[in-house]
């Protein structure tokens, strides 16, 4: 926590900043935001509430319409990321950029090697560094053997590396098992008292109440609280982020599928290298099966070697009965549909309107004889997407880009809705969106269910898989160490499983 003095010291302050973008969409309606030295300052509120927009305003990524920064008691007004980088503000995204050939030496300092700077001495500075935020990693492991949460570290040294004054982490955790959480928190903690102030933005409310110092909440591009963390409640501050009393996503009892509904989807010995080794199941109609793993453990493998994503996959994979030929394009013809748990690179088109991308799963049936796209029966299907999804736009030509993480996730899943897909593999279908937004695609799942799809769903959050299962698989080192039906066991017994811990346990017993 920092000291009293460094409280009172004025890194940052944002004051009425606005951001309207061409299409309409009204991202900032006059933000205020202060950070001092040393100071942890959480932001949080739901998707759509203006985070990102803030985040990217304030690194240089894009300009306000309106209002002031001032950096050091100094206006300022950066035109480039670079601008705010070269004055002290590191921006660690969710989205980790490395350069994936590279070292974690020739990452931390990129840009920073040449004749000037010796292996040796950068070596040393590395050295301090990690002693600094108390970590350990091999400098010369490629980031591309790294996990994420390496690399999340390996992104967070870079910054301080950089001699960052202020790091902006933007869902630093979202998508880390539970061990490599506390190492950012760590990290956090120790770079909070050595001066370096954090704007930590997270969904996780117990990570806000837990690391920081104040909490500034956004609601519609406004901020409508900014309180001393110590002095709030979880009930208080959900309260403050929704406008409303939070409808919590309660583990309840689903409806079972009938003993004799079809067996839609069927995997037998699906192996890849030592990612998966020999994982075999079934699925229903109407059955919702959760993956429980911890990182590492082989859950995004197996959704996408199901999907035919996987050259190096072998095994039989069947649809109905009829054996999947092992590519993408032939499980979407066998009505297979994959949301992945990168929405950004592997699901969407940013750069393109909601009505291109909900369609572009089902174009022929949107084509005038099945050749040419009809664009306003595109605009049309979208149009039916946001009003059934609550897809948060100002209609159907507004940009994926400009979307919140909630909003595009539910673009995600429009895109699929209509193509009729009867398999679905969910990686992570909620991950670093807001308790609101979560709550609508656990029961966007359920709707599946109910409609007679198969969903396969893989998430860390073993919560929210028993809220929304009615069975659920255990992976650990690419194996099937266990199966659980979702009313009659717990997230601690599931978390006990995917890391060991039980067989351990039963060990000493």
């Amino acid at each position: 926590m920092p000291s009293g003095e460094q409280q009172h010291v004025a890194l940052l302050s944002m004051r009425d900043v606005r951001k309207v973008y061409p299409s309409g969409t009204v991202a900032l309606s006059g933000v205020d935001l202060r950070v001092g030295a040393g100071e942890v300052v959480g932001l949080v509120g739901a998707n759509g509430a203006g985070k990102s927009t803030l985040i990217k305003v304030l690194s240089g990524a894009i300009a306000a319409s309106d209002g002031a920064i001032e950096w050091e008691g100094q206006p300022q007004s950066w035109s480039s990321p670079a601008d705010a980088q070269a004055a002290g503000v590191a921006t660690v995204y969710q989205h980790i950029p490395l350069a994936h050939t590279l070292s974690v030496l020739e990452n931390v300092f990129l840009g920073r090697t040449g004749w000037r700077r010796t292996t040796a001495a950068l070596e040393r500075e590395l050295d301090q560094l990690l002693e600094r935020i108390g970590y350990r990693i091999d400098a010369h492991a490629p980031v591309e053997e790294l996990s994420i949460g390496q690399r999340q570290m390996v992104a967070i040294l870079q910054g301080i590396a950089q001699g960052a004054k202020l790091l902006v982490l933007d869902e630093p955790t979202a998508s880390l098992a539970r061990g490599e959480r506390e190492v950012v928190f760590e990290a956090v903690r120790r770079l909070s008292a050595s001066g370096t102030a954090v704007l930590y933005v997270s969904h996780f409310l117990d990570e806000i109440l837990d690391l920081t110092d104040r909490v500034t909440v956004l609601r519609d591009g406004r901020v409508v609280a900014d309180e001393v963390t110590a002095e709030l409640s979880e009930d208080a501050l959900v309260h403050t982020i929704v406008g409303r009393e939070l409808l919590r996503v309660e583990q309840r009892e689903i409806d079972l599928p009938p003993a004799d509904a079809p067996l839609l989807l069927e995997v037998e010995d699906l192996r890849s290298g030592d990612r998966l080794q020999g994982v075999s199941l079934q699925l229903r109609a109407g059955e919702i099966v959760g993956v429980a793993g911890l990182l590492g453990s082989g859950r995004s493998e197996l959704l996408h070697a199901i999907f035919g994503a996987d050259p190096n996959a072998s095994g039989t994979v069947r649809i109905d009965g009829r054996t999947l030929p092992r590519s993408p394009r032939a499980a979407v013809a066998a009505g297979v549909a994959l949301v992945p748990e990168d929405r950004g690179r592997q699901g969407l088109f940013a750069d393109f309107e909601i009505w291109r991308n909900a369609s572009i799963a089902d174009l022929p049936s949107l084509s005038r004889g099945r050749a040419l796209p009809d664009v306003e029966l595109e605009r049309e299907r979208a149009r039916d997407a946001i009003g059934a999804l609550k897809i948060k736009a100002p209609g159907p030509d507004a940009l994926v880009g400009e979307l919140s993480g909630g909003n595009a996730q539910k673009v995600v899943f429009a895109k699929w809705l209509y193509s009729g897909a009867r398999v679905f593999l969910l990686d992570e279908p909620t991950a670093g969106i807001d308790i609101g937004a979560k709550a609508d695609i656990v029961e966007l799942v359920r709707d599946l269910a109910r409609r007679g799809a198969a969903v396969l769903v893989a998430d860390s959050e073993f919560s929210e898989l028993l809220a929304v299962s009615h069975r659920v698989m255990v992976l650990r080192r690419g194996q099937v160490v266990a199966e659980r039906v979702s009313g009659e066991t717990s997230d601690h017994e599931l978390v006990s499983l995917a890391s060991g811990l039980e067989k351990e346990m039963q060990r000493a017993a």
